[in-house]
């Protein structure tokens, strides 16, 4: 089995999905988290490519977020779309990584994956709050390569 498949067991994988889920009830909003064993390229530049895969750049209104991590390297990275990084504050993104990685740092990498996806879920809601027209346009998992 590869670290991909040890990080999360499948329970903590549905509190993930949960968790997405919650975040996005109030919000137009998209949240992903994506696993995979490493990357041979620069992570962040990884993570633009699997948001391309993912095809979250779709959103209608581009406020999706992915949250990418490298198992194997003890890497991640919070992507945005260019409709939620305009309008988040100056240090959102890198707020939001410290909430992740503190959790990362003892371990505890479902509590922190949970808290980086409710907190981007609460600045979605801020600016992309949920309508009656909005449809859930990315699937609610926790995806893997």
């Amino acid at each position: 089995m590869s670290n991909v498949e040890d990080f999360l067991t499948a329970q903590e994988e549905e509190e993930i999905v949960l968790a997405i889920r919650q975040a996005e009830r109030n919000t137009s909003g998209e949240i992903r988290v994506h696993l995979e064993r490493t990357s041979h390229i620069s992570h962040y530049n990884r993570a633009i490519e699997v948001f391309r895969l993912l095809k979250m750049f779709n959103t209608k209104q581009r406020n999706a977020v992915l949250i990418y991590v490298a198992v194997d390297d003890h890497k991640f990275v919070i992507y945005g779309d260019k409709g939620i990084d305009a309008v988040v504050p100056k240090d959102f993104w890198e707020s939001t990584k410290n909430i992740i990685q503190k959790h990362f740092q003892k371990r505890n990498f479902k509590e922190g994956l949970i808290e980086g996806v409710l907190k981007a879920g609460e600045e979605l809601k801020a600016h992309f709050p949920w309508n009656a027209s909005d449809i859930n346009e990315l699937p609610n998992k926790v995806s893997k390569s």
